[in-house]
């Protein structure tokens, strides 16, 4: 079946070709030699019609081995939380939607009102004095406070933790490389940043310390004893946080951090097998004019009432790019708004509560497989909603992802992908979503299967 709203036809190939002087489509790739070119057919299928497609693509959707299909215990920087239905029916609202930029604030009072929002949100819960209107993800807004951190102080060096994201490691590593800045990584010691090792790390040349707490194992750190080191020689501390957690732990303000940065994704936005997400970006009074991204400021007009406009622009690129304090001025607005509508549905009760039951599901989920025979703790600091969990000596965890898969589990992450002396064990992420059943099923079937 042909639609006649496609695009290019027949007649419209035609049309160009004589305009711009060439018989047929072979003649505009002349200048490239032959000996290069693929010669014949490529091995794709024919066209299909509309129906065909949608019932072709809709097969290879049912592929994927999602959350709604799946129970998951599978978190690493991506968590199968609860999200209201109400998320949905807000942000799909087209003046949302379809929103770009902000640029006109007269036409644009809801959106950026809605941002303005993200960023109140946003500094009550971490205890910062102000926060941007969103990043890309979190990764990336670690690698903008690392370059904020060095253009405050004047120096060039960064210790991270080992126990950071991995990925966020390599995003901070590649941003730093563009500007000239050396990383220092220090090691762990029991699934906390080893604070001997950082505290002889730590000099007059380094301008901040990144660690992440909840960390990458799940692990809670030293945030007030990582400040006093960092402090001590004139440096920033600069703290990676999920925000849910934050409904029971003290807020990173509150235990000397100088930024705050994180993913928004546990708070309403969805999985999507990986993305896309929402990083936000916190500082304090001192750094507010090097942040990087976009701030929405609160106002007045003439006649008093209120209104929302972007402020400091000064700092963006598409103002003075050569000055500019980062490379990044835009957001993710939409996926903010889904942390904003979240944090306003289950309130501050509900965040307190939605943290709590991970906390208690996770160390429930702990101390099931503890009693599997041959499974023990890798490491034993206190942990949010995630741990790691070390499986008897040669099991092979990618063979045993495969099997519980096969019983309707996503089960952990592999860290030794990313450890090599953590071979052989998995993290595990347990969520409010996780039920004492599932959590019992699963601990058995992986009994069964060790």
């Amino acid at each position: 079946m042909r639609h006649r709203y496609l695009p290019m036809t027949e007649q419209d190939q035609q049309e160009m070709m004589r305009v711009i002087g060439v018989r047929s489509i072979d003649e505009l790739f002349a200048d490239i030699p032959s000996s290069v070119r693929f010669q014949g057919a490529l091995n794709v299928s024919s066209a299909l019609d509309e129906s065909a497609l949608l019932t072709h693509t809709r097969q290879l959707a049912e592929r994927n081995a999602d959350t709604d299909h799946y129970v998951s215990f599978l978190g690493a920087g991506i968590y199968d939380h609860h999200i209201p239905v109400v998320i949905n029916h807000v942000i799909s609202r087209s003046e949302f939607y379809t929103a770009y930029t902000p640029y006109q604030p007269e036409i644009s009072q809801g959106e950026l009102q809605a941002i303005f929002e993200f960023q109140s949100y946003i500094c009550e819960l971490t205890g910062m004095s102000a926060a941007n209107a969103s990043m890309y993800d979190g990764g990336t807004a670690m690698a903008e406070a690392g370059a904020l951190a060095s253009g405050a102080t004047k120096r060039k060096q960064l210790i991270v933790s080992r126990a950071v994201h991995p990925e966020a490691r390599q995003i901070l590593r590649t941003t730093a490389r563009g500007l000239d800045l050396q990383v220092v990584e220090v090691d762990y010691t029991d699934g906390v940043t080893d604070l001997e090792r950082l505290a002889e790390a730590v000099s007059d040349q380094t301008a901040a310390v990144i660690v992440q707490s909840p960390n990458f194992f799940g692990c809670l750190e030293e945030l007030k004893t990582i400040g006093e080191i960092i402090h001590k020689a004139h440096g920033l501390l600069v703290v990676s946080t999920n925000p849910l957690s934050l409904g029971i732990l003290e807020a990173p303000g509150a235990l000397g951090a100088d930024i705050v940065v994180g993913d928004a994704q546990p708070l309403g936005i969805p999985s999507s097998l990986g993305g896309p997400t929402c990083g936000f970006f916190a500082v304090g009074s001192p750094w507010i004019r090097r942040m990087p991204g976009r701030i929405v400021g609160q106002t007045v007009d003439r006649d008093g009432k209120r209104g929302f406009v972007l402020t400091l622009q000064a700092r963006e690129q598409h103002i003075r790019r050569e000055k500019a304090t980062s490379n990044i001025c835009s957001n993710q607005a939409l996926l903010a708004l889904c942390a904003s509508v979240y944090l306003s549905v289950i309130g501050k009760a509900g965040i307190q509560e939605v943290a709590k039951n991970n906390v208690h599901k996770a160390h429930y989920a702990a101390n099931a497989l503890e009693r599997v025979n041959g499974v023990s703790l890798t490491f034993r600091p206190p942990f949010f909603n995630e741990f790691v969990v070390k499986l008897p000596e040669h099991s092979n965890v990618q063979s045993i992802n495969h099997a519980l898969l096969h019983s309707g589990f996503i089960g952990g992450y592999d860290i030794g992908n990313d450890y090599p002396e953590l071979q052989g064990q998995l993290l595990i992420a347990v969520t409010e979503r996780r039920t004492k059943a599932q959590i019992d099923e699963f601990a058995d079937r992986l009994e069964a299967l060790l």
